[in-house]
């Protein structure tokens, strides 16, 4: 972990040598999100209010019995929180490498933070009524709400494809591995958003199996038939685990940055391959994992 950590910041040797290795993690992870606070205050700070209103998640968890589709009501809300918290400071920290200028920036950072934070809120809002937040049309509130869902989603989705495009048209302030992981880790990204896509033309993410049935711990993946989420959730967490091994692997070994863009290339590669088939399987209405 603190490898993968100290990525994102220089090494004080001189200051660190005596430290525990908890205290140079927490260290760490200070640096890395003051990067984000300076930089880019309105993701900081909506990532904390996001992750505050998931602490309040957990309290219902444990006070509220409610359940919905076999769920207790407050674990959507509670994994969105954590969801758009980590992807709020990654998109801080990144967007601090584009060479945008502050006004473009600003208004990405704008866009993208109260574009999460409404969305988020709906999800949120939707548990408290115990009342499905996605592919929710049963009244008109719900089918309203879904709706400004689906277009906050749609907003983000075309932020994405705008780093996309710039990760292969700009000079990032990065190694030229790590730039070329950035813009595989988007590409799949929007893979993983396209699985979105199906799920809502569907108006559900099982196949083969009725929703609400017994599930995985935690993230209730379905364990009796296909279930989409699973795709999706790693297919968007690409952005983070790509880049994150391209930094690691710049850290870890000095080869030169041509021979890494292959080994990058090759790990985003059979990570896509294995995404790809994951969805495969779903649509075939086979689990994840099954019970």
């Amino acid at each position: 972990m603190e490898q993968l950590i100290s990525i994102f910041v220089k090494n004080d040797q001189s200051s660190s040598e005596n430290l525990t290795n908890h205290s140079l993690v927490g260290i760490k992870l200070k640096r890395l999100f003051s990067i984000v606070k300076d930089q880019s205050p309105v993701l900081y700070w909506i990532s904390i209010v996001i992750s505050l209103l998931g602490l309040f998640c957990i309290v219902g968890i444990f006070i509220d019995e409610r359940t919905l589709l076999g769920v207790n009501v407050w674990l959507k809300p509670l994994k969105f929180s954590i969801s758009i918290s980590i992807y709020l400071i990654t998109l801080g920290y990144l967007v601090s490498k584009y060479p945008y200028s502050q006004k473009k920036k600003a208004i990405i950072n704008h866009l993208t933070a109260w574009t999460l934070l409404l969305e988020f809120l709906i999800i949120f809002y939707q548990g408290s009524r115990g009342v499905q937040s996605h592919y929710n049309v049963a009244t008109p509130l719900d089918g309203i709400l879904f709706m400004f869902m689906g277009i906050f989603v749609g907003i983000n989705v075309l932020t994405m494809v705008l780093f996309l495009i710039d990760a292969i048209r700009l000079k990032l302030r990065v190694a030229k591995s790590v730039q070329w992981a950035i813009f595989l880790g988007w590409l799949i990204v929007i893979f993983g958003s396209w699985v979105g896509g199906q799920m809502i033309s569907q108006l559900g993410h099982n196949v083969g199996v009725a929703e609400g049935q017994e599930g995985l711990p935690l993230v209730n993946w379905s364990v009796k038939g296909g279930d989409l989420r699973v795709a999706h959730f790693f297919a968007l967490h690409c952005i983070q685990i790509i880049p994150l091994f391209a930094m690691w692997l710049g850290h870890r070994w000095k080869f030169p940055q041509g021979k890494q863009i292959w080994v990058v290339s090759l790990f985003a590669l059979m990570f896509a391959s294995v995404i790809g088939y994951i969805f495969f399987q779903a649509k075939q209405g086979v689990p994840f994992i099954a019970f």
